[in-house]
């Protein structure tokens, strides 16, 4: 699936993520692991739409800058810095610049990925403290 790019051109830009998550579940279908739409790109700032299948991973990296991982559908796991965070549909987790993280599914899930890419404000460290869980 060709990702949807779209540059914020005027005031406002909107999709119904229902129909989004539509598109990336027909596709899904069709491969084993997951499938990422584009949703926004414009300058530093991407939003991407992520379906993953049950049993599957997207193993660890680490993002230029903050990350926002919001769960649609389903339940996913992500480690951070090898703790645990458990997240169902409705939960949000927010990750600092450079903080390694990696994420799975048992079940299968939607989440929609913001990324702010660029250089992070603050020097990026390898013993950075993991996110709190909000419960």
């Amino acid at each position: 699936m060709s990702p949807v790019q779209h540059r914020i051109s005027g005031a406002s830009l909107s999709f119904v993520l229902a129909d989004e998550m539509q598109r990336v579940r027909e596709e899904l279908a069709k491969v084993q692991a997951r499938i990422g739409r584009t949703l926004v790109k414009d300058g530093p700032l991407r939003v991407t739409l992520v379906g993953l299948n049950a049993d599957h991973a997207l193993h660890e990296h680490r993002a230029t800058g903050p990350v926002t991982i919001q769960v649609l559908e389903g339940t996913i796991e992500v480690d951070v810095s090898g703790a645990p965070y458990p997240l169902d549909a409705g939960m949000l987790l927010a990750l600092d610049a450079g903080v390694a993280h990696a994420v799975t599914s048992r079940t299968g899930g939607f989440f929609l990925l913001t990324v702010m890419h660029g250089e992070a404000e603050s020097p990026v460290s390898e013993n950075r403290t993991p996110p709190a869980a909000i419960r």
